[in-house]
């Protein structure tokens, strides 16, 4: 039965995915951007749009190959009804099935039409090359949106890292997730596969598409990708960190996108004293480590807890390591032992800094309290977080350092754990020396549940 001017079953199938009330809206899209243009006109009937339509709206967030990557996403939708011939532009009907599949498909359907945008057209393979030039393109965009639409949270861009690296940084990261052939290529099933494990980038290209063509849902609000960040000396500092860095750092914490950042200690603005990085941290809840050494190389790690000076290993399996340069990377818990934090100061006996991960003398992350030197040798990998190194070299000088707080500090958690004392709290030294020997401390391990509160 022919449907006459009515839309496709493709089409409706697709309108029926969003509210009654956004479907005028989705419907909407296409005739605005016609009116936007000044190449707008011709009968409704005929009407198509092109690529010089497009850029209008969305020139000044996305480059012009991230434009003519959507334009071919257009171009590949198959919307149930014969589509205008090659080279001639977007129907009205492409452009709804598009956007269903941008804004509300499944990974199934979003990956023929992301290889339409990773290489022209949406069959056959993509090289993971193109993937990646295909997601410098988005999260470039995606950050233009940031910074174009006041979403910055208290970040500043320019007193932070390159935006251009961590753009490189993400992207790369992202493709890493793929898993491609021998060739290094990809085929529609294992962007399907990447899609449905990755989910930020159909959150990026979600928000590229709303916000570039004006789509504006109620049922969504456009997603938060950017912590709150708060009493930062922004005239003094130059951050080690880069918004792409910070959008894939946030995510991984605990807290995610709740808690505010707030600058806890930097080279730059207290000096390079390891008592001062002390006084910081201590007490202060959850903490975010970045570091970088001589070399250019930049890593660092999540403390799920506020540092405590004592000569034991502390933290939760919360704790992770990650690198920013030459790539970036997140390392979280093996589970094969319980190093996760250490912090020590003044003793004779027991090594005197802050690590992460591993064993006294090959940390996975170390700073010595002698200030400016530390060492990351994981090799081949750090037993706590299977890290490698993370440093440029197994020993390595500190070129500057930053702690963030990323947490509650637990004032009101300060002494509800006193009382229950037993004689190795005496000696603490004692403690670790007997630990590192290798002996089960039957007392603690009785003690632990109740340590592990806080």
């Amino acid at each position: 039965m022919a449907m006459g001017n009515t839309d496709s079953v493709v089409v409706q199938k697709r309108l029926a995915r969003f509210r009654p009330e956004e479907r005028p809206v989705v419907e909407g899209v296409f005739d605005r951007l016609h009116g936007a243009s000044p190449a707008g006109g011709a009968g409704k009937a005929g009407k198509v749009l092109t690529l010089g339509m497009l850029k209008p709206c969305m020139g000044n967030i996305a480059s012009d190959s991230m434009i003519k990557r959507v334009y071919a996403g257009m171009c590949s939708m198959d919307p149930g009804v014969a589509p205008p011939p090659p080279g001639a532009g977007v129907s009205r009907e492409q452009l709804v099935v598009f956007l269903a599949d941008v804004l509300r498909g499944t990974a199934e359907e979003r990956a023929p039409l992301f290889m339409a945008m990773a290489q022209g057209t949406g069959t056959g393979v993509a090289t993971c090359d193109q993937i990646i030039e295909f997601l410098q393109d988005l999260v470039s965009a995606v950050v233009q949106i940031i910074i174009q639409k006041s979403r910055l949270q208290g970040w500043k861009p320019e007193r932070m890292a390159d935006v251009s690296i961590g753009v490189k940084l993400l992207a790369e990261q992202m493709s890493s997730e793929l898993k491609p052939s021998d060739q290094r290529t990809c085929d529609v099933p294992c962007l399907e596969d990447w899609l449905f494990r990755v989910s930020n980038v159909a959150m990026y290209m979600d928000l590229l598409i709303g916000e570039g063509l004006n789509v504006g849902l109620t049922s969504r609000p456009p997603p938060t990708l950017l912590p709150p960040c708060w009493e930062t000396p922004w005239e003094k500092l130059r951050c080690l960190l880069d918004l792409p860095v910070l959008m894939f750092l946030t995510p991984q914490l605990p807290d995610g996108y709740n808690i505010p950042w707030k600058l806890l200690f930097s080279t730059q603005l207290h000096g390079e004293s390891f008592t001062k990085i002390v006084g910081s941290c201590k007490g202060r809840g959850p903490t975010v480590l970045l570091i970088k050494d001589t070399k250019g190389h930049i890593f660092g790690g999540f403390a799920s807890h506020g540092w405590e000076v004592k000569p034991q290993f502390q933290g939760d399996s919360r704790c992770f390591l990650f690198s920013v340069f030459p790539c970036l990377r997140v390392y979280t818990c093996t589970g094969y032992n319980q190093h996760y934090m250490y912090l020590n100061q003044g003793q004779q006996t027991m090594p005197n800094g802050l690590g992460m991960g591993g064993q006294h003398g090959y940390f996975g992350l170390w700073l010595d309290s002698d200030f400016g030197r530390g060492h990351s040798r994981a090799r081949p990998r750090c037993t706590t977080y299977g890290s490698p190194q993370l440093s440029a070299e197994e020993d390595f000088t500190l070129d500057s350092l930053e702690v963030w707080g990323v947490g509650k500090p637990p004032e009101e958690e300060e002494g509800a754990t006193g009382g229950k004392r037993s004689i190795l709290d005496a000696d603490p030294e004692v403690q670790a020396m007997m630990e590192m020997a290798g002996k089960t401390l039957h007392s603690q391990g009785l003690r632990e549940p109740e340590e592990n509160n806080g």
